[in-house]
């Protein structure tokens, strides 16, 4: 699956410690706020798990 978030307007971004259960708290998030038009993204990177915030609904005005 290829990832596209070119088109989504990033809110917020954390960097914090891995968290190993991390991508089920994102799994939950955009479950239950999609239909807000949020949008929950999960990277890793060198030991450190970054959440980002994207607002989906902004995207589709522009």
């Amino acid at each position: 699956m290829e990832k596209n978030h070119e088109n989504l307007n990033l809110i917020a971004l954390m960097e914090f410690s891995e968290y190993e259960n991390m991508y089920k708290v994102v799994d939950f998030l955009n479950k239950n706020l999609k239909q807000r038009g949020l949008i929950f993204g999960l990277t890793r990177k060198n030991g450190k798990d970054v959440i980002s915030i994207y607002d989906a609904e902004a995207s589709h005005q522009k």
